[in-house]
């Protein structure tokens, strides 16, 4: 078996082929690392024929729709999953075949209803269900700590002590354990009496994680995050540098109209001047009205230059296709030292 591990941050993808066939499955991939994996597959000499996530996720973004978009494979998940992008919905004890390596699913609810392992060979790919060291928390949408209880010790706790486990997860650079080590050492599971464990889980008083709301709404419903819109506006928008903005005004070129599209009280509070301020939730509604010639070259600029992307990109998609951004936004301007206007421009 070819096997890969992919670590970012925190959170553990793997990608494990067939050394006859070539086949392979992404385990759990993040949105970040879709290069990573594909140029990794390629390296391996192998192509990947399934994507599947172990659960769904509350900490990190999800790369499996937007890999079976691009790579036209199947997504699959536990049945319990209601992510209207699965593919394949498998059930406990259930299998998929990638060439000569069978991947068998357990379900494993607790951490999330949707949760399973996957066991491939001598290795278990345990999710959030078991961590090294830990296991995974129950106070998420779904999580359960009885169901928890019976997933850890009255099935995977069960299987042979040699099998290696590969979690979703893991903060201090572990790269894996053996059910036999987690049992001896884990500390959650010297907790062995039902009662005791569940309300030790039920009383950790966890962080919540970082993007929680927004990773389940986009791991739950396919949605789209703030970061995807982003890259996907910036993929279509070309951008102007701060030098040369300054430049181009000092030359005083007509074609120029720099679009300042944050709220009205930022843009009096200092804009670059010249500017017009139409603020980007106002874009639509006016542009007819004040931008009248599509053939205009448009720059937008925001704080930080996220708003000003999505704004250029709306107007290219409206027709305005010299609209830029600038790189860097008003943030980099005002530290740049070059000219700041404050108030409504005459």
């Amino acid at each position: 078996m070819i096997f890969e591990q992919i670590a970012t941050g925190g959170c553990q993808s793997y990608l494990i082929g067939c050394s006859e066939t070539s086949g392979a499955a992404l385990i759990d991939p993040e949105l970040s690392q879709i290069d990573h994996y594909i140029a990794l597959a390629a390296r391996d000499g192998l192509r990947i024929r399934y994507l599947i996530d172990t659960h769904t996720h509350a900490d990190h973004f999800t790369a499996t729709k937007q890999l079976a978009q691009q790579l036209d494979v199947p997504v699959v998940m536990h049945r319990a999953s209601s992510a209207p992008f699965v593919d394949m919905r498998i059930g406990d004890g259930e299998m998929i075949v990638v060439g000569k390596l069978r991947l068998q699913a357990f379900h494993t609810p607790g951490h999330t209803s949707d949760s399973m392992c996957l066991r491939v060979e001598d290795c278990l790919f345990t999710g959030d269900t078991l961590l090294i060291g830990a296991t995974g928390r129950t106070d998420l949408p779904s999580g359960d700590p009885e169901a928890l209880y019976d997933s850890l010790f009255n099935r995977l706790l069960r299987l042979d002590a040699n099998l290696k486990v590969f979690p979703a997860h893991d903060y201090k650079g572990r790269q894996g354990s053996t059910i036999g080590q987690e049992l001896a050492t884990n500390p959650r599971l010297q907790t062995r009496e039902r009662a005791a464990f569940v309300e030790m889980m039920r009383n950790l008083n966890l962080s919540m994680p970082t993007h929680v709301t927004e990773a389940l709404r986009t791991n739950m419903s396919g949605g789209k995050s703030v970061a995807q819109l982003l890259a996907e506006a910036a993929a279509c928008v070309p951008f102007m540098a701060l030098e040369e903005l300054k430049a181009r005004l000092e030359a005083a070129e007509e074609d120029l109209i720099v679009l300042d599209v944050r709220e009205r009280e930022a843009y009096e509070a200092g804009h670059i001047p010249g500017a017009r301020a139409l603020p980007r939730g106002q874009l639509e509604l006016r542009v007819n009205q004040e931008l009248p010639d599509p053939t205009r070259r448009i720059l937008t600029c925001c704080e930080l230059g996220y708003v000003s992307t999505l704004a250029a990109a709306t107007l290219r998609q409206m027709g305005f296709r010299h609209a830029v951004a600038l790189d860097g936004g008003m943030k980099a301007w005002r530290e740049a030292s070059y000219a700041i206007r404050a108030g409504r421009e005459p």
